[in-house]
């Protein structure tokens, strides 16, 4: 405990110098740009540079607001399409650490080994919030993308990490909010993030979506290539021939049979394996020219454990088939807490008709993003609180729904996932359903 105390003392000048950059950057783009944002909103226009100010803005705070970004440039049902295509700039287009400070990082990281490549090109392919991919040539002659973190990126993500911990905390006092796990929510989801950082972590979990997902021959996931990587340099398998997937190139029945194996590989993902991908923003997703799906990344994966998958499984069955009140009584079984006094049976009133009212949309007519909100608005008035590790799946499925529905806009997603769940692991349902 002394020695943890220790490292606190010791990282608390760091961390108020973040508040203090991450403040002073806020209030600096408010002062700067607000104005003509005000004006616009008191003229009732839309205000047009908005997606350009809010990637600056989230690029200037650094990784953890940055990858904030790639998650909402998905959301064009909750953001004008000028600003998601703004914010898509971020899923690999982040400016890059100068070439001197790159190298230093990379050949630093084999010091006291044989140097592994014959060519590497210091122009990144991709550039991301913590790491840059370049192509290279190893000795033996093999394509490679080499993963790269950012120097000193460790030191600032762990500063933010503090930061939204002081934040939860503070948010804990507020009388509708206090019994909320708050500090459960953020070892788990924040520590989710962190493990990013984690090369070794990352390359395992390619390994495993790669046996996980072996039986569908339309996905690819570049295979790690342990011999050669260090901790701070990731080197695995180039993948070419891909496309972004976005609809424009791809024929209508292309656009849908993609749709439909994007869910299928999600799906697979969360009611089979628990193993969930939480980051398959356009930047980590392709699609190649045959419909094939290429999977590049791998930092953000969370294993879920066995509870919470069949939990989710559950639920999800159940609201596509519009069986609210066993999707009720899943929530409340699996609730982290139940509030003291908390009114069941008008939470399971509420909850059934959110359910009735979802089950069977398509995907153009119903929205994940607006149906988890409403989810959680009702679970907070009525005090059940959900296990933190139930964000992941949701978060999974509200960044692939961004996607699909700009492939595929009549796709049933509820619907496409039943074969999956009755193949594998046919959830509880109702006598009745």
């Amino acid at each position: 405990m002394a020695r943890v105390a220790d490292a606190a003392l010791t990282e608390l000048p760091g961390t108020a110098l973040r508040a203090v950059r991450v403040s002073g950057t806020v209030l600096g783009h408010a002062l700067v740009f607000g104005p003509g944002a005000l004006s616009a909103r008191l003229r009732r226009r839309p205000w047009a540079p908005a997606g350009e100010r809010l990637t600056a803005l989230l690029t200037s705070l650094g990784p953890s607001y940055i990858k904030i970004g790639q998650l909402l440039s998905t959301r064009q049902d909750l953001l004008p399409e000028r600003v998601c295509a703004e914010l898509g700039r971020l899923a690999d287009a982040t400016p890059p650490p100068r070439r001197a400070v790159l190298e230093g990082a990379v050949r630093g990281a084999y010091r006291g080994r044989t140097w592994p490549f014959a060519a590497f090109d210091w122009t990144p392919v991709a550039t991301g919030s913590i790491a840059t991919v370049h192509r290279a040539i190893t000795l033996d002659g093999r394509r490679v993308a080499v993963k790269v973190r950012r120097p000193g990126i460790g030191r600032v993500m762990r500063r933010d990490f503090r930061l939204t911990a002081l934040a939860m905390g503070a948010m804990r006092h507020l009388p509708h909010l206090r019994s909320m796990p708050f500090k459960v929510m953020h070892a788990q989801v924040g520590g989710a993030i962190l493990r990013q950082l984690d090369f070794e972590a990352e390359r395992t979990a390619l390994g495993t979506l790669r046996a996980n997902l072996r039986e569908f021959s339309w996905i690819r996931i570049p295979a790690p290539l342990p011999e050669l990587c260090a901790e701070d340099v990731l080197v695995m398998e180039y993948v070419d021939g891909s496309a972004r997937t976005a609809p424009g190139p791809l024929s209508a029945e292309a656009r849908g049979a993609a749709a439909r194996r994007v869910m299928m590989a999600v799906y697979e993902m969360l009611f089979v394996d628990g193993l969930v991908h939480c980051d398959l923003h356009p930047g980590n997703l392709y699609i190649q020219d045959d419909g094939s799906l290429v999977i590049l990344d791998a930092g953000f994966v969370i294993k879920l454990s066995e509870p919470v998958r069949a939990s989710f499984a559950d639920f999800f069955i159940n609201m596509a088939m519009g069986n609210g009140p066993l999707c009720a009584e899943i929530i409340i079984e699996s609730a982290a807490s139940v509030a003291e006094g908390c009114d069941l049976g008008g939470f399971r009133a509420e909850l059934t008709g959110l359910v009735t009212e979802s089950a069977g949309a398509r995907s153009k007519e119903f929205s994940l993003a607006k149906f988890a909100g409403r989810l959680f608005d009702i679970q907070r008035r009525f005090g059940v609180y959900p296990v933190p590790e139930f964000a992941f799946p949701l978060l999974s499925l509200l960044v692939v729904e961004g996607i699909v529905q700009g492939l595929d806009p009549e796709l049933d997603f509820q619907a496409e996932a039943m074969p999956v769940l009755r193949r594998r692991n046919m959830p509880r349902v109702s006598a009745g359903s």
